[in-house]
């Protein structure tokens, strides 16, 4: 072997090693601020006074109107309920308003996932409004009275997506580090609504982890603002 083959062979190991090292570094940040974001009081506690005021102030009225537009516009229940991955991989009950007519297709006939799209005719002439403004996403705040949700933390994405990306974008599954929010820094960011490809979803993945990594009360708070713009203003990726 030639000096130059070696020395090429040694810088290669070399970059792998610093790699691995970095890769390391960033896993441990991030299991060190996730169990920081985990543990807080605070964050725990404005969830549930929040959730409480939600509930006091807009669902005791608001809960009633839209249930009975649901029900007036389709046959079927009030609420939609899904499996999907909370903290440190647990499944659990995630509930929303129904948008879509009863037994709609969730699946082609090859077993791909059907994301909601522009004028998707499954959904229904209410949901077109509840998914519009988000208020779809309203029950959520059931989710996080029982603890299996935050206000703020990265989406929980339906079960056919995470068993798609799961072994396919590295470091998919730390994002189940801290639990999941109602609303997330990639949604913020404008990133909501259907994935077109691995590269949609490795900009939410990529977004998730900054959130875990960079996590603060700070950033809950001006999430949450960020949001609460994103509805008023009109979201075009939300249908």
């Amino acid at each position: 072997m030639s000096t130059l083959q070696y020395g090429r062979i040694a810088d290669t190991n070399a970059a792998a090693n610093n790699s691995s090292f970095f890769l390391t570094v960033v896993k441990k940040k991030l299991q060190t601020n996730a169990e920081l974001c985990n543990n807080s009081i605070l964050k725990r506690t404005m969830d549930l006074v929040f959730s409480l005021l939600v509930f006091i102030t807009i669902f005791s009225w608001l809960f009633p109107l839209i249930a009975l537009l649901i029900k007036l516009t389709s046959k079927g229940p009030v609420f939609y309920v899904q499996h999907r991955k909370g903290l440190h991989d647990k499944t659990f009950n995630l509930y929303k308003f129904r948008t879509m007519v009863v037994d709609a297709p969730m699946t082609d006939a090859s077993g791909k996932f059907l994301q909601a799209l522009k004028n998707d005719t499954r959904i229904t002439p209410i949901g077109k409004i509840l998914r519009k403004t988000s208020m779809d996403e309203l029950p959520q705040f059931l989710n996080v009275l029982q603890g299996n949700m935050s206000v703020i933390g990265p989406r929980p994405h339906v079960e056919h997506l995470e068993n798609h990306y799961d072994e396919s974008i590295p470091n998919y599954e730390m994002r189940t580090l801290v639990k999941p929010g109602i609303t997330g820094l990639a949604q913020a960011k404008g990133l909501r609504g259907v994935t077109h490809g691995p590269n949609d979803m490795e900009k939410r993945v990529q977004m998730d982890l900054l959130y875990i990594k960079k996590w603060s009360i700070a950033l809950d708070i001006k999430i949450f603002f960020l949001t609460i713009y994103s509805i008023v203003a009109g979201d075009e990726n939300a249908f």
